[in-house]
Protein backbone atom coordinates (compact mmCIF):
# COMPACT_ATOMS: atom_id res chain seq x y z
CA UNK A 1 0.00 0.00 0.00
CA UNK A 2 0.88 3.79 -0.55
CA UNK A 3 1.32 6.52 1.63
CA UNK A 4 -1.53 8.18 0.32
CA UNK A 5 -3.57 4.99 0.43
CA UNK A 6 -2.08 4.19 4.02
CA UNK A 7 -3.45 7.84 5.08
CA UNK A 8 -6.48 7.61 3.47
CA UNK A 9 -7.14 4.29 5.80
CA UNK A 10 -5.72 6.06 9.08
CA UNK A 11 -8.42 8.65 8.44
CA UNK A 12 -11.28 6.48 8.22
CA UNK A 13 -11.12 4.38 10.79
CA UNK A 14 -9.53 7.09 13.27
CA UNK A 15 -11.99 9.69 13.81
CA UNK A 16 -9.46 11.25 16.55
CA UNK A 17 -6.31 12.36 13.89
CA UNK A 18 -7.16 15.75 12.60
CA UNK A 19 -4.14 15.87 10.64
CA UNK A 20 -1.02 13.22 9.76
CA UNK A 21 2.63 13.35 7.53
CA UNK A 22 4.36 11.14 7.22
CA UNK A 23 8.27 11.28 6.41
CA UNK A 24 11.51 9.51 6.01
CA UNK A 25 14.40 9.66 8.22
CA UNK A 26 15.61 12.77 6.49
CA UNK A 27 12.71 14.81 6.41
CA UNK A 28 11.17 14.32 3.28
CA UNK A 29 7.53 13.85 3.32
CA UNK A 30 5.88 11.07 2.03
CA UNK A 31 2.42 11.34 2.27
CA UNK A 32 0.16 14.21 3.88
CA UNK A 33 -3.49 14.99 4.92
CA UNK A 34 -2.80 18.64 4.61
CA UNK A 35 -3.71 20.43 1.84
CA UNK A 36 -0.46 22.59 1.63
CA UNK A 37 2.54 20.93 1.36
CA UNK A 38 5.03 23.45 2.41
CA UNK A 39 3.03 23.50 5.60
CA UNK A 40 3.25 19.22 5.82
CA UNK A 41 7.18 19.71 5.31
CA UNK A 42 7.34 22.34 8.32
CA UNK A 43 5.18 19.25 10.67
CA UNK A 44 7.83 16.64 9.20
CA UNK A 45 11.11 18.61 9.78
CA UNK A 46 8.87 20.06 13.98
CA UNK A 47 8.31 15.94 14.47
CA UNK A 48 11.72 15.05 13.63
CA UNK A 49 13.43 17.44 15.65
CA UNK A 50 10.65 16.74 18.61
CA UNK A 51 12.09 13.33 18.21
CA UNK A 52 15.45 13.78 18.14
CA UNK A 53 15.32 16.39 21.49
CA UNK A 54 13.62 14.16 23.45
CA UNK A 55 15.92 11.39 22.50
CA UNK A 56 18.58 13.81 23.98
CA UNK A 57 17.21 12.85 27.21
CA UNK A 58 17.76 9.23 27.20
CA UNK A 59 21.17 7.63 27.98
CA UNK A 60 21.20 4.67 25.38
CA UNK A 61 18.12 3.72 22.49
CA UNK A 62 15.96 6.41 20.97
CA UNK A 63 12.02 7.49 21.39
CA UNK A 64 9.36 5.58 19.05
CA UNK A 65 6.47 7.41 20.20
CA UNK A 66 5.54 10.57 21.77
CA UNK A 67 2.92 12.82 22.76
CA UNK A 68 3.10 16.28 23.30
CA UNK A 69 -0.49 17.48 24.55
CA UNK A 70 -2.11 20.96 25.12
CA UNK A 71 -5.24 22.06 26.02
CA UNK A 72 -6.11 22.32 22.54
CA UNK A 73 -4.75 19.04 21.42
CA UNK A 74 -1.98 16.47 21.08
CA UNK A 75 0.84 15.83 18.82
CA UNK A 76 1.77 12.31 17.97
CA UNK A 77 5.21 11.24 16.44
CA UNK A 78 5.42 7.67 15.86
CA UNK A 79 9.18 6.10 14.64
CA UNK A 80 9.61 3.00 12.69
CA UNK A 81 12.67 1.86 10.68
CA UNK A 82 13.25 4.23 8.49
CA UNK A 83 9.67 5.59 8.40
CA UNK A 84 8.23 8.36 10.60
CA UNK A 85 4.70 10.01 11.13
CA UNK A 86 2.95 12.73 13.24
CA UNK A 87 -1.01 13.28 13.37
CA UNK A 88 -2.51 15.88 15.52
CA UNK A 89 -5.70 15.11 17.58
CA UNK A 90 -8.18 17.47 19.23
CA UNK A 91 -8.42 17.66 22.93
CA UNK A 92 -8.10 14.23 25.51
CA UNK A 93 -7.89 11.72 22.78
CA UNK A 94 -7.63 7.94 23.09
CA UNK A 95 -3.62 7.61 23.55
CA UNK A 96 -3.35 4.52 23.34
CA UNK A 97 -5.86 3.80 20.26
CA UNK A 98 -4.45 6.87 18.79
CA UNK A 99 -0.78 5.20 18.99
CA UNK A 100 -2.12 1.79 17.95
CA UNK A 101 -3.39 3.73 14.36
CA UNK A 102 -0.56 4.94 13.83
CA UNK A 103 2.02 2.29 14.08
CA UNK A 104 -0.50 0.38 11.88
CA UNK A 105 -0.40 2.96 9.15
CA UNK A 106 2.80 2.77 9.02
CA UNK A 107 3.09 -1.14 8.63
CA UNK A 108 0.77 -1.11 5.87
CA UNK A 109 2.88 1.13 3.80
CA UNK A 110 4.92 -0.95 0.90
CA UNK A 111 2.62 -3.97 2.17
CA UNK A 112 1.46 -5.37 -1.33
CA UNK A 113 -2.06 -4.58 -1.32
CA UNK A 114 -4.12 -8.23 -0.92
CA UNK A 115 -5.26 -9.23 -4.71
CA UNK A 116 -8.77 -9.69 -4.72
CA UNK A 117 -10.01 -13.84 -5.30
CA UNK A 118 -11.51 -14.73 -8.98
CA UNK A 119 -15.39 -15.44 -8.25
CA UNK A 120 -16.24 -18.68 -8.76
CA UNK A 121 -18.30 -19.77 -11.61
CA UNK A 122 -21.67 -21.26 -10.08
CA UNK A 123 -23.08 -24.14 -12.50
CA UNK A 124 -25.59 -21.98 -13.47
CA UNK A 125 -23.38 -19.28 -15.38
CA UNK A 126 -21.72 -22.42 -17.34
CA UNK A 127 -24.53 -22.77 -19.85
Amino acid sequence: MDAAQALADLTEISSQIEAAVLFDEGGAVLGSTLANEGAAQEVARAAGRLLDRAGAFRSEGSFTQLEASTADGSVFVVRDEGRRIAATTGPAPTVGLVFYDLKSCLRNIDEPTKPKRPRRKKADDET
